[in-house]
């Protein structure tokens, strides 16, 4: 029997909320992403080059401290994995969890949040750079507020 977790970044709760609606509609677990020390509202400014958020991107070996782990990352056959979409990829603590685990025979779905980009390639830098061993299928922007029923349909169409 498979199991199934949705694990997520949200700086400004938008991620948040849809996670929760996903892992609901995929009956799986919820696990937050959560940055150590925290992201003030400062830290994630886009506008201020010298923002926390902004020194990250700009450095792609940055990886952000994660302040807690999966229990049991074993039990989980397939993840969804979520974030908001920063300078048109994933924020740097994303690459942060997934060299925290081996995803080795695991499914990752990626699905992100965005005020304006697309997905893009998020998912093809992540494989690439920080967990190649894993499968990863097509993930998918899920902007605004889906329904549970509509996540229902698009994780029954992933499988």
């Amino acid at each position: 029997m498979s199991k199934t977790l949705v694990a997520y970044f949200s700086a400004s709760g938008v991620t948040r909320a849809v996670a929760k609606s996903l892992a609901a509609a995929a009956d799986a677990d919820l696990f937050e992403i959560e940055a150590a020390p925290h992201y003030s509202e400062a830290d994630v400014n886009w506008r201020d080059k010298n923002s926390r958020a902004s020194r990250e991107n700009a450095d792609p070996s940055s990886r952000p401290e994660i302040a807690k782990k999966v229990t049991d990352m074993g039990q989980y056959d397939v993840v969804y994995l979520g974030y908001p979409i920063w300078w048109g990829g994933a924020p740097r603590i994303i690459n942060s969890f997934l060299e925290s685990y081996d995803f080795e025979g695991k499914v990752i779905i990626p699905f992100a949040t965005s005020g304006g980009s697309s997905l893009g390639r998020s998912g093809d830098v992540l494989r690439e750079a920080s967990a190649p061993k894993a499968t990863w299928l097509k993930g998918k922007l899920l902007n605004g507020n889906p329904s549970v029923s509509d996540l229902k349909a698009w994780t029954d169409s992933v499988k």
